[in-house]
């Protein structure tokens, strides 16, 4: 490893490419990036993950269970929290900081000759996500890994991650998001999802509108895959809140699982494990049940932070990433069901490419019969909606006046809320801090949770 690199520098570098949020709908270079550096996909079995919401939550239940089987795991996800290398884990850990620059400096003038033949014709050389994508699987390749669990970034057929074919493609509850680059309905962007789904693959997918559900039942019949779907054969029988999270029961492909103890709170994370549960099944063959102490020694490990993450109490802070309409729907059900609050205090920041108003016209109506206030502020993301505008905005959507608070640096937003919460008489108030996963990510830093 040279001396020139260090996570903090290729980090620097990544940025200085193409951003996050311009991700290129090709595959082309990808595939040349994957033929140059010895197909670094194919050195192990992929489960591949796409959806609205809920991918990484899922991500992390299904590599729990991997490995409570003894497998070794890859995990790619996005965006991160903290720390880059939170989206490239191995065993379940954030890589380590020296594999991720060793790792880089191997790959890098490879990289630097898909870029030049980009540049020769007038293309976009590679971008963030399409260089961190190429990093994820060469360090996979490295380890090397039993089985990898990769996340798409962006859609599906066109994603950076399509480059590798998944044993199982699984489709988390697909609703209405990017649909500038995906489709205006649930079908629409179904079919974009859809791509990741390759013959000789296994789908299993969560419940979904009809449209979107026609769209991938006729694409595994296309591809001749054998599909599941949620609700229909496989799924959540019964749950009930418990302490730190919910006992469910579910019905699995080949196994029904009693009391299962889920360290997360929400029907949609019950949903997550149904769906998890199916994946890991259908990777083991999708004929036999799985060890049901096994399945419980992988539930007990699993987190998701970020995702209604109580990372302070008294008053209780929770951060959540709800980034979409139906991101904030499913999470305020959860708050109503899992926490006895009478007074919540709402610390919101939205980015630009989302629907902001819909999200606050969700986030209203879902904290009905809430004593609620809202805090409206903004991330240090050039893509931050200004405070100030979420705030017109709300007003406009008949938020009441004076439950309306702005604060441009969210350290100060944070203050505010947390002393609304604690003048609550009955000493039930709480903080939610959502919107976006960038807001999400200073809060936490904030809050003292520097690791994801």
């Amino acid at each position: 490893m040279t001396d020139e690199f260090s996570v903090e520098s290729v980090y620097a570098e990544l940025l200085g490419r193409a951003p996050e949020n311009k991700m290129e709908p090709r595959l082309a270079p990808l595939r040349r990036a994957m033929d140059i550096l010895g197909e670094p996909q194919k050195a192990y079995p992929i489960i591949h993950i796409t959806g609205t919401n809920g991918k990484t939550s899922t991500a992390r239940m299904i590599e729990a269970g991997l490995r409570a089987h003894g497998l070794s795991t890859g995990r790619y996800t996005s965006p991160h929290l903290s720390k880059v290398t939170e989206r490239i884990s191995i065993d379940g850990a954030p890589v380590s900081d020296a594999t991720f620059v060793r790792i880089w400096d191997e790959i890098r003038p490879y990289l630097a000759i898909v870029d030049g033949e980009l540049e020769a014709r007038g293309e976009p050389r590679l971008t963030y996500f399409e260089c961190l994508t190429i990093l994820g699987f060469a360090v996979f390749a490295d380890q090397p890994v039993n089985v990898a669990v990769i996340e798409v970034g962006l859609g599906g057929i066109t994603d950076a991650t399509n480059v590798g074919d998944g044993q199982v493609a699984v489709v988390t509850p697909i609703s209405l998001d990017h649909t500038d680059l995906l489709g205006d309905t649930t079908g629409d962007i179904a079919l974009e999802k859809a791509g990741i789904i390759k013959p000789g693959g296994f789908l299993i997918s969560a419940a979904q509108p009809v449209d979107a559900a026609q769209v991938l039942l006729e694409k595994a019949k296309e591809t001749h895959v054998p599909f599941r779907f949620e609700g229909v054969e496989f799924g959540v029988e019964s749950r009930t809140v418990a302490v730190g999270g919910q006992m469910v029961t579910i019905q699995g492909i080949a196994g029904r699982y009693e009391g299962l103890l889920v360290p997360l709170h929400g029907a949609h994370q019950a949903e997550n494990a149904a769906v998890a549960i199916a994946a890991l099944e259908a990777f083991f063959g999708g004929e036999k049940a799985l060890d049901a102490d096994i399945l419980q020694e992988a539930f007990a490990s699993v987190t998701s932070p970020g995702r209604l993450e109580v990372v302070r109490t008294a008053p209780t802070i929770i951060v959540d990433a709800a980034h979409n309409p139906e991101g904030i729907r499913v999470s305020a059900e959860a708050i109503h069901e899992a926490f006895s609050f009478t007074k919540l205090v709402a610390v919101v920041g939205v980015l630009r490419e989302k629907d902001a108003e819909e999200i606050l016209r969700q986030l209203k109506e879902s904290l009905g019969g809430l004593d609620a206030d809202y805090c409206f502020t903004q991330s240090n993301s050039p893509r931050a909606v200004p405070a100030e505008d979420l705030a017109e905005l709300a007003l406009d959507l008949g938020f009441g006046e004076d439950n309306i608070h702005v604060a441009e640096k969210l350290d100060d937003a944070l203050e505010w809320a947390v002393e609304r919460a604690e003048a609550n008489e009955d000493l039930a108030g709480g903080v939610l801090v959502t919107g976006s996963i960038t807001l999400v990510a200073e809060a936490r830093i904030l809050l003292g949770k520097a690791d994801a």
